[in-house]
């Protein structure tokens, strides 16, 4: 079953990440819609915690994991017009002309897990400023009969979204390859860099195998790998595979495993 890596280590990179296809990073998508921190919100097969970022340090520690360890909150950063329109009325102030975004704190710190498969309740504690408590935004919580611990509770889906079982069309080539396929506009060069080349947008280019469909099959050793299209100058991810993660030099990417 197809799972999303989505560990946000960092929204800092903020250039980067607004720079990508959103429609093909959904996730992404709806973690910069979100408004106000709330009770947790399970999204396709992940979780995402909020919590407001005037609190100094929130984190995460889970029953599954032995309250073992501590997953830290990050701060959500979004463009600072966009959080002005959302608290201004628009008819009473001018729409600002620098066409270069400013990130500002969106008022919410956040922590996204993918929670294991199976899996069909999630037991959580919140550590805020030092102290360990059951989360305040989330009405589900239990007592455990042995420690007198009170931990908040989250009832995890018993099947996943049909969307996210669908086989992602990197897959779709014979084994020991990965098959890229990217659709725009005809007449384009569209190349793929990732950790199999050391990331050189110039040296993989797809082939328009009818317009405005690209296609290339490229053999591999087995192994994970990280890559990106490039089109029109700029970096996107693969919309038809769902599994996004960050890399540990602060770009977002999408993974495909060659078996």
């Amino acid at each position: 079953m197809k799972r999303f890596v989505l560990i946000f280590l960092l929204i800092i990179f903020q250039t980067t990440l607004f720079s990508l296809d959103m429609e093909s990073f959904r996730f992404v998508d709806h973690l910069l819609s979100i408004k106000n921190a709330g009770a947790p919100e399970i999204f396709e097969d992940a979780i995402i915690f909020t919590f407001p970022s005037s609190t100094r340090r929130v984190g995460v520690a889970f029953a599954h994991e032995g309250f073992g360890t501590v997953h830290w909150f990050k701060k959500l950063m979004k463009v600072a017009n966009e959080i002005t329109l959302e608290t201004q009325n628009t008819s009473t102030k001018k729409k600002p002309t620098n066409t270069n975004p400013v990130y500002v704190d969106s008022g919410i710190l956040f922590y996204v897990y993918e929670f294991p498969e199976h899996m069909k309740e999630l037991s959580y504690r919140l550590i805020i400023d030092g102290l360990w408590i059951a989360d305040p935004n989330n009405p589900n919580f239990r007592m455990d009969p042995s420690t007198g611990i009170v931990q908040s509770i989250v009832k995890l889906p018993e099947e996943y979204p049909l969307d996210i079982e669908k086989k992602p069309i990197v897959y779709t080539a014979p084994s020991g390859n990965l098959r890229f396929v990217f659709d725009g506009e005809s007449g384009q060069r569209v190349t793929v860099a990732g950790s199999f080349n050391n990331w050189d947008p110039f040296m993989y280019e797809l082939h328009e195998i009818r317009p405005g469909h690209y296609e290339m099959m490229l053999p591999l050793a087995p192994g994970t790998y990280r890559y990106v299209f490039y089109y029109k100058g700029e970096r996107v991810l693969d919309p038809n595979n769902p599994r996004k993660v960050y890399t540990k030099e602060g770009y977002t990417a999408s993974e495909a495993i060659v078996r």
